[in-house]
């Protein structure tokens, strides 16, 4: 008896593996991801200018750092003391305006510089929804709780999204034409939108990738990995979820990066994985008498492996 529908995924022929180099843009479950790749140690740069929502600030990000434009002083504002950007995260501010401009602009180099190298190119999209900031008259990627009467809310259409995702693979095919760019849609729901206003804005960014994918069908350099239909088909149940109902819980990340692993993780890299999967629990461990003698071999051991995996592999740090 089967008591769940599975979607039917198929290796990719040009998987990741520990000498990939990989970029990660877009929204939190960017994070999810990346947390992984980290724990196992691939090579990545993750949301330089911190979660990003919406494909137009993704854009924004690539093509201000391809076309090496640095942030002036105009593009930065100050808030109660601190000094943000609306085209980034909150995580990136600072008390010091100056500050604030190199960080940006060290992350635009950052960018730029792992664009050119990158074997896979990973682009999550969690919502169409945006904010157009009146007296600027641009798309924010971030509001920073900025009063809501200074912005006015829009829905991307699909071309919208579909024009501006066509740009960033253009954007990143100036530099690198070989990179491999895997979309995908974030699970998570929005609904302080609304809950039907989530499901147009999904449907909206489903709708554009998947037009974009057919009218590159015979292209290699773009391909889609169903995050969001694995988390609405396979795993259909409040269980999988936070306590907040809206992000996935920490079994439901676990069981999308299975899925994500069988897809574009290459199997002949298994085998470190589960040796750095045995380091990284091993210095989580905590002993009932550090001074013990088992305890002294134990670390020993310990070292002896993390050596042996740096020594193949000497970007790995533990």
């Amino acid at each position: 008896m089967e008591l769940q529908t599975k979607l039917p995924l198929t290796p990719s022929d040009n998987p990741i593996d520990y000498q990939s180099k990989l970029v990660l843009f877009g929204s939190c479950f960017v994070e999810n991801i990346g947390a992984k790749l980290d724990y196992f140690q691939f090579q990545q740069l993750q949301n330089p200018f911190g979660i990003l929502f919406h494909p137009l600030a993704i854009e924004n990000l690539v093509q201000r750092a391809i076309q090496g434009k640095p942030y002036q002083q105009e593009e930065i504002f100050e808030q109660e003391g601190i000094w943000r950007c609306f085209d980034a995260h909150s995580d990136l501010r600072s008390d010091n305006p100056e500050n604030l401009l190199n960080l940006l602009n060290q992350r635009l180099e950052e960018t730029k510089e792992n664009l050119g190298i990158a074997s896979h190119i990973i682009i999550t999209l969690g919502t169409s929804w945006v904010y157009e900031h009146h007296s600027l008259d641009k798309i924010v990627a971030n509001c920073h709780k900025v009063p809501q009467k200074q912005f006015t809310k829009k829905l991307l259409s699909v071309e919208e999204i579909k024009l501006s995702l066509r740009n960033i693979i253009d954007l990143i095919q100036r530099v690198n034409s070989k990179a491999q760019i895997i979309c995908t849609i974030s699970p998570v729901r929005h609904i302080k939108d609304g809950f039907v206003e989530n499901q147009r804005s999904k449907a909206h960014l489903i709708t554009a990738i998947h037009s974009l994918l057919s009218s590159r069908a015979q292209s290699r350099e773009l391909a889609y990995f169903p995050s969001y239909e694995i988390m609405m088909d396979e795993l259909r149940d409040y269980r999988f979820y936070g306590t907040d109902m809206v992000h996935p819980n920490q079994l439901a990340v676990d069981y999308i990066w299975e899925k994500f692993k069988s897809v574009w993780i290459s199997s002949k890299s298994y085998a470190v994985m589960d040796e750095v999967d045995a380091v990284q629990k091993g210095l989580l461990h905590r002993p009932f008498n550090p001074d013990s003698e088992a305890h002294q071999k134990f670390k020993t051991s310990l070292r002896a492996k993390i050596t042996y995996l740096q020594e193949r592999y000497p970007f790995m740090k533990f």
